[in-house]
C-alpha cells in the first residue's frame, strides 16, 4: 500500500489542522500531491503545506466560485484529481460553546450560526464533491472520503444542527455512493470512532472523559486505505477507523 498514492492528487478541506492535517500528511508521506484548503487561517495552511511538501490554497467551499477555482488550479497544475477528502466541517462551539455542559435547545440556536454549520458540512460536500465528480468520471477513477461522526452523537440532546448536519451527509454519501456504482469512482464513509482531539473539543469537555478520547492520528490508516487502488471495490461503506485499526492489528491512538 505504501506506494499506491504514488503521485496520485489529492484534496484534503480542512486540511490545515485535526484530522484533515493528519490524512494530508499521510498522504504526502506515501508520494500523493497533497492540496489542502481551508475558508481562513492562510498562515496556518501555509505552514502546514511546507511542513508536508503540499500545496495549499484558500477556499470557502460554501462559495461556489471557490470551489471552482480550487478545482480549475488543481487541474491546470496537476491535470487530474483523483481523491477528494471532503473533511472541513463546523463544529458546536460555533453554536454553543458550553455545548457539552449546557446544552441548549434548538429553538434557542441562532439562526445565522444553525446556517452556517449547514452551509458547511452539507452544501459545501455537494459542491466540492459535484466539482471533482467530472474529472473523475473522464478519468474512470476516484475515491472520494466523507468525513463522518458517531452515530450517537447525531441523536445527541443540545447537538442540533451539528449531529443532523451529519446525518444529511451520510445519508447524500449512500445515496451518491449508488449513483457512481460502475464508475470507477468510490465514495465511502470514514469517522474516527469517537470524540477525538481536534479544534472542535470544548474547554468545558468533561475531564473525566478526556482519558477517552482518540487522537486525530487514529484517522491515517483507515484512510490511506480507502484512497489506495487496494480498496477499489469498496463503494458505499461507513468505516469506524478505530474498529478498522483493530481489525488489522494496528495500535489505535
Amino acid at each position: 500500500m505504501a506506494d499506491q498514492l504514488n503521485g496520485k492528487v489529492a484534496i484534503i478541506t480542512g486540511g490545515g489542522r485535526g484530522i484533515g492535517k493528519v490524512i494530508a500528511s499521510a498522504y504526502a508521506a506515501i508520494g500523493a500531491k497533497v492540496i489542502i484548503t481551508a475558508a481562513a487561517h492562510k498562515n496556518e495552511i501555509e505552514k502546514t503545506a511546507s511542513q508536508i511538501n503540499a500545496m495549499a490554497v484558500l477556499a470557502d467551499i460554501t462559495k461556489e466560485s471557490d470551489v471552482n477555482n480550487l478545482v480549475d488550479t488543481v487541474l491546470n497544475k496537476f491535470g487530474r484529481i483523483d481523491i477528494l477528502v471532503n473533511n472541513a466541517a463546523r463544529g458546536m462551539l460555533f453554536v454553543n460553546e458550553k455545548f457539552m455542559t449546557e446544552p441548549i435547545p434548538f429553538w434557542e440556536s441562532d439562526p445565522d450560526s444553525w446556517q452556517m454549520v449547514i452551509n458547511t458540512n452539507v452544501n459545501g460536500t455537494y459542491l466540492m464533491t459535484r466539482a471533482v465528480i467530472p474529472q473523475m468520471l473522464k478519468q474512470k477513477y476516484g475515491r472520494i472520503i466523507n468525513i463522518s461522526i458517531n452515530l450517537e452523537t447525531m441523536k445527541r440532546k443540545g447537538f442540533s444542527p451539528y449531529g443532523p448536519s451529519k446525518a444529511a451527509l451520510e445519508s447524500m454519501s449512500t445515496i451518491w455512493a449508488q449513483e457512481l456504482e460502475g464508475t470507477g469512482v468510490t465514495l465511502n464513509v470514514l469517522l474516527p470512532g469517537g470524540a477525538t482531539l481536534t479544534g472542535m473539543i470544548p474547554p468545558s469537555f468533561p475531564e473525566d472523559k478526556m482519558k477517552n478520547i482518540l487522537k486525530p492520528e487514529v484517522i491515517a490508516p483507515a484512510a490511506v486505505y480507502l484512497a489506495s487502488d487496494e480498496a477499489s471495490k469498496l463503494n458505499g461503506q461507513r468505516i469506524v477507523a478505530a474498529d478498522w485499526n483493530r481489525e488489522h492489528g494496528i495500535i489505535s491512538y
